[in-house]
């Protein structure tokens, strides 16, 4: 029988205040019922809220190595739980076994990052332009949390923003993905374990409205949201209306550039990875690839054979390489600008269809998709598409590439193969995006580097890396005046 599951407010496991609820089911098999979570309201949020606020002072005033280890720890439990939570991310959200472990890794990673902040977190100490004055800067926590995250990195994600949110002293109101409520609770649950304070962390369940509550709600200092940048950019409204900080990391229409003189099997290779793994349902896939002229042709033809090629199935099976969609609404998103592409004149190259083979009727599973001759003013090249839709563009050179690179309203990842490392320097300078790859994919980030991109990707904001710690702290500036005499800075003295 499937479980029943609850929010997690004060350390404590419950229902909504409204006792209702939603079902989380198998995108792979929508008869697989995996469980039924509280569909929580405003008055839920305003629960959470207050016992954070209520946890607030003895958790900023714990010192932070202290606070290191107790996300070391849930770092360690994360690991020991590593195999149980990969199957229910796969289970939950489609994508591959291999990469479910992965998600998770990246969240072991992050929680040793964190915690090892917590013996730094560090300011700067500096001259004063006064005699007998010691002048320094040092990092202070901001109050309580709003985290909002997606489906598609259901542990990894958290980890980004609950890790340095609680390093830097804050508390915090968890809003999970609806997609993906078992992984946040089981994420929770680790937590918990660690041993974090009840209150620090609170969790509460829900769609739209619950989204809205946290963002909308008078107190709660700051909102880290990470989703589509329609939805963003309604947060980032709010949030200005309200001079609420807020950091938002949001879509992506990146690109692969291949030139003549690339390793073309390891081109090849990163193309399919980049836009067909996890189902294309990263923010980082591969939406666009660029390749030269002189080798269009044999790599064009490479890539359709290796698309077709790719087995498609449930996540959980041995040998599957590409699972399904997350919900019936993002299979209709995909099919949707196919055929806009074909509308708007685009060739088909392969795929394009549902794919509804023998073991797939009860799945979101599409097949993997490539257009050719389309136009940068068209919609599947201009519009994430968020599935396994690439679009494969002619070049004549690299700095026709770059332009076409750069032709786009998001900057999130990139990447160049070649063999020239002048050409890598030319791209590395000229790109418009956050993040570069030179010889390797558009997806794949590594939790010490900034995370984030530009133009409407994101508000200028990093996740990940020590900048993650400048979303989730203030800079407070000291002053220590041992003079014994007032001293006026910037006042000429007579």
């Amino acid at each position: 029988m499937p479980k029943t599951y609850f929010n997690y407010i004060g350390g404590k496991w419950g229902k909504a205040k409204n006792a209702g609820t939603f079902e989380d089911r198998n995108p792979a098999d929508t008869r697989d019922l995996i469980g039924t979570f509280p569909q929580s309201g405003p008055e839920d949020v305003e629960a959470a809220y207050r016992v954070a606020e209520s946890a607030y002072d003895a958790w900023r005033l714990t010192p932070p190595p202290m606070r290191g280890e107790i996300i070391l720890k849930a770092g360690l439990l994360l690991k020991k739980r590593k195999e149980e939570l990969a199957q229910v991310m796969t289970r939950e959200m489609g994508k591959v076994l291999k990469e479910s472990r992965g998600d998770v890794q990246e969240a072991v990673d992050m929680a040793y990052y964190a915690a090892g902040e917590g013996r730094r977190l560090l300011g700067h100490t500096t001259t004063s332009e006064l005699k007998n004055k010691f002048a320094m800067s040092m990092r202070m926590p901001i109050g309580v949390c709003g985290l909002i995250t997606p489906w598609n990195f259901p542990v990894a994600i958290p980890s980004w923003k609950i890790f340095p949110a609680l390093i830097c002293g804050n508390t915090v109101v968890f809003k999970p993905a609806e997609d993906t409520p078992l992984c946040a609770s089981l994420f929770v649950e680790i937590m918990e374990e660690a041993g974090l304070p009840g209150g620090v962390l609170n969790m509460v369940h829900g769609g739209p409205q619950a989204g809205r509550a946290v963002v909308r709600h008078p107190k709660i200092r700051l909102i880290s949201f990470t989703g589509s940048s329609e939805v963003g950019a309604e947060v980032a409204e709010y949030c200005g209306r309200a001079l609420k900080r807020c950091s938002l990391e949001m879509g992506g229409k990146n690109a692969q550039v291949v030139m003549a003189d690339a390793d073309f099997d390891l081109a090849l290779e990163g193309a399919l990875w980049g836009a067909f793994g996890t189902t294309g349902q990263r923010c980082t896939a591969t939406s666009r690839i660029y390749v030269e002229k002189k080798i269009f042709e044999r790599f064009r033809k490479a890539l359709v054979r290796g698309a077709r090629a790719i087995r498609i199935g449930n996540g959980l099976k041995p040998g599957v390489q590409m699972g399904p969609l997350v919900n019936q609404d993002q299979l209709r998103r995909v099919q949707g600008y196919v055929r806009a592409g074909i509308e708007e004149g685009a060739k088909l190259e392969c795929g394009g269809r549902i794919a509804k083979k023998s073991g797939l009727e009860r799945g979101w599973f599409h097949e993997p998709t490539i257009f050719a001759k389309t136009h940068p003013d068209m919609k599947i090249m201009r519009e994430e598409i968020f599935g396994p839709v690439t679009c494969l563009v002619p070049v004549r050179s690299l700095e026709e590439a770059i332009h076409q690179v750069n032709n786009t309203s998001y900057g999130l990842s990139s990447s160049l193969y070649s063999r020239d490392v002048n050409r890598a320097m030319r791209a590395i300078r000229d790109i418009e995006a956050g993040i570069t790859y030179i010889n390797g994919p558009t997806i794949g980030a590594e939790v010490h580097l900034p995370f984030g991109g530009v133009k409407k990707t994101g508000n200028g904001h990093r996740e990940a890396g020590e900048t993650a710690l400048d979303i989730f702290s203030e800079w407070k500036s000291v002053f220590i005046d041992y003079s014994g005499r007032l001293q006026k800075a910037q006042i000429d003295v007579d």
